[in-house]
């Protein structure tokens, strides 16, 4: 099984990038949904469901595992794989 990524994103964000990268790296397969693109209650929905106003936010199988830090985090803890398998 393959797990189910999505990086909600801006066109000018740096730590985007490197969570698209990161993913990219690790030969992961994700949806990116583009909050500068998208209409602007997309933005608000997200932000009412996640308490966050950053980007990106990533989710793994539906659950919210935060932005490129926590991404990150993960990957330093060794505990990405096991989520993205």
């Amino acid at each position: 099984m393959t797990a189910n990524v999505i990086v909600y994103s801006t066109s000018v964000c740096p730590y985007c990038v490197r969570a698209k990268q990161l993913l990219e790296r690790k030969g992961v397969a994700y949806k990116e949904v583009n909050l500068s693109v998208e209409a602007p209650e997309v933005r608000v929905e997200l932000m009412q469901r996640t308490n966050h106003r950053t980007v990106p936010q990533i989710f793994i199988n539906d659950q919210f595992i935060g932005g490129f830090d926590q991404l990150y985090a993960l990957e330093r803890e060794g505990k990405l794989d096991e989520l993205l398998a």
